[in-house]
């Protein structure tokens, strides 16, 4: 498969890159960057000592010339650019960024009736198994008090992260309940006795945090805990490269990891 890849010289850019050279069934046919990245004009393998030769560029539509898939982890406004650029071009989308407004969340949902999306608010397969596992403990719990925290790097720029809020609409959805009327996001004050069945949300920033994530179910006389921990980006490039993969003989529809992993069989509702 022939790859494309954006924000090249970040640091998830740049694991994408090393993944997609490894893999022996893919190729690396294009690497982007913003218009005022230092990185312009550089091989796309410079970082890891390498001639890929392939050379960073600004110009998406000459980039998707030839591609079959764009991996995507940047920001939404970015984002919304390469989206329309892969539909002009009948690119396939692999889209890890997060933090969409509704209205851009839309914009992806129409562009996916032309090309295959896989859109996930994270890649990585072992939080899409984990949060099976928190959906399970919610059906068999209903009398605890639901926590969400999590902990990402100083540098991230939403909160809470769109892990943490996949996770909350995972929990909302077993409760039958939307996630905007349930979800407490700040606490401040005299705030008042917990209102039953809420779930609180705890966002930390610090340090070089990959991602930390940690649901505590908390009832009279025991707390249960289920927790993601991530050290490196690796596992998010390789349930990226899944998600290629799973869009080889896919024509059009939006997906989410699920599908992915083969936890469900189709595509995700509009």
């Amino acid at each position: 498969m022939k790859i494309a890849i954006t924000g090249a010289s970040g640091r998830m850019g740049r694991m994408l890159i090393e993944a997609v050279l490894a893999a022996p069934d893919m190729e690396l046919a294009s690497a982007l960057d913003r218009s005022d990245s230092p990185a312009l004009g550089t091989d796309a393998g410079a970082f890891m000592g390498v001639k890929t030769g392939v050379t960073i560029t600004d110009h998406t539509d000459a980039a998707l010339a030839g591609c079959q898939v764009l991996i995507d982890f940047t920001r939404p406004e970015a984002s919304m650019v390469y989206l329309d650029a892969c539909r002009q071009h009948g690119v396939k989308m692999v889209i890890g960024t997060t933090g969409f407004s509704a209205e851009e969340r839309a914009r992806i949902q129409q562009a996916a009736q032309d090309i295959a999306i896989v859109q996930a608010a994270n890649m990585s397969p072992g939080v899409n198994a984990a949060i099976r596992l928190i959906e399970l403990a919610t059906q068999m719990l209903t009398d605890t008090d639901i926590e969400v925290i999590e902990a990402h790097h100083r540098h991230k720029v939403d909160a809470p992260s769109g892990t943490a809020l996949a996770i909350g609409e995972a929990i909302a959805a077993q409760l039958g309940k939307p996630l905007a009327e349930i979800g407490v996001f700040t606490r401040e004050g005299h705030t008042g006795p917990r209102q039953p069945g809420s779930i609180g949300f705890s966002t930390i920033r610090g340090g070089d945090i990959v991602g930390d994530h940690t649901v505590l179910f908390a009832g009279n006389g025991e707390q249960i805990e289920i927790r993601h921990r991530a050290t490196s980006r690796a596992h998010y490039a390789d349930g990226s490269l899944r998600a290629c993969r799973f869009l080889a003989d896919k024509a059009h529809g939006l997906y989410d990891m699920r599908a992915v992993l083969g936890l469900s069989s189709g595509k995700q509702s509009a």
